[in-house]
């Protein structure tokens, strides 16, 4: 297993990044406890030109600012006063395309995932939505901004790839407030994986 380089992040098609997204290792290390997860659904989000991006038309705040980082940054943010959602940052410096990570299947440390969402026995809910996914994984907006590069949150490759018989695409979840753009197929999952969040339209 090898983390994914810089380069994999710095390129134009958030589509295909986020199709190729699928399958890899989220890894994160707090204080030498590892946990991991399989990415098995994400949305992309094609900046100033996609209504449901945070980035819609050049917008710019202190909480989004992190997507007009370089590639292959972190940016998490809090949903509803109450979800910490991660995303990684894609393509050049100033260009705020972004993916959202919102399932994994659970590799690594699964007794401290239990832990984290007090739980006694693993079950699909622990990292089922991008919300259960950064609590299992310990994933805060303390992480925002921090580089896909350190030793402390990165996505691996082990080589595995899924094939395209099972790469569902779907319109995104939770933007029907952004006109056109909910219905644009920017969703990929793994079918039939029961971590794999929300219904398929």
């Amino acid at each position: 297993m090898r983390k994914i380089p810089a380069s994999f992040y710095d390129r134009t098609d958030v589509l295909q990044i986020a199709r190729e997204l699928l399958g890899k290792i989220l890894v994160t290390n707090w204080n030498s406890v590892i946990t991991s997860g399989r990415i098995v659904e994400c949305e992309a989000y094609n900046g100033v030109i996609d209504k449901a991006s945070h980035a819609y038309k050049g917008r710019r705040t202190a909480r989004n600012d992190v997507m007009y980082e370089k590639a292959g940054t972190a940016y998490v943010y809090i949903c509803y006063g109450i979800h910490h959602l991660f995303n990684v940052v894609t393509n050049k410096k100033g260009i705020p395309h972004a993916i959202l990570i919102r399932a994994v299947e659970p590799v690594e440390g699964i007794s401290e995932m239990l832990k984290r969402r007090n739980k006694k026995k693993p079950d699909y809910s622990i990292t089922k939505g991008p919300g259960s996914l950064s609590v299992s994984l310990g994933i805060t907006v303390r992480q925002n901004g921090i580089s896909l590069q350190s030793d402390t949150i990165f996505i691996a490759d082990d080589a595995f790839i899924p094939d395209k018989k099972i790469v569902g695409v779907s319109p995104r979840i939770g933007v029907e407030g952004s006109g056109e753009a909910a219905g644009y197929p920017y969703r990929f999952f793994i079918k039939g994986n029961p971590y794999v969040s929300g219904r398929i339209k």
